[in-house]
């Protein structure tokens, strides 16, 4: 079982920044694939970024490429996702989740665990 708890969230102008973390608890966060999805009102949960078990692999959705950046240091069971130059389209609830594919994966059926979700709010 894993936990995950998303902070970092918040209200920011276009072309600020924002840091997303997700702490996660359980032994075996390491084994896991990591992804970021994200949810704005009235549409789908879409896929963000993912990262592999070691962190040695990342990809991410067109429209944040050059952009944003996931990472995670798994000797404090977190990963990160740094979003910069953030538009007002960005504007989602934020999700961290946790997969066995340990490559991640940016289907939503390949993860398991889920967080919360935090708001990211970008005004114009």
């Amino acid at each position: 079982q894993v936990q995950l708890v998303e902070s970092g969230g918040g209200l920011v102008q276009a072309g600020g920044s924002l840091r997303l973390s997700c702490a996660a608890s359980g032994r075996t966060f390491s084994t896991y694939g990591m992804g970021w999805f994200r949810q704005a009102p009235g549409k789908e949960r879409e896929f963000v970024a993912a990262i592999s078990w070691t962190g040695g692999t990342t990809y991410y959705t067109d429209s944040v490429k050059g952009r944003f950046t996931t990472s995670r240091d798994n000797a404090k069971n977190t990963v990160y996702l740094q979003m910069n130059t953030l538009k007002p389209e960005d504007t989602a609830v934020y999700y961290c989740a946790a997969s066995r594919a340990q490559r991640g994966s940016s289907l939503i059926s390949a993860y398991v665990y889920w967080g919360q979700g935090t708001q990211v709010t970008v005004s114009s």
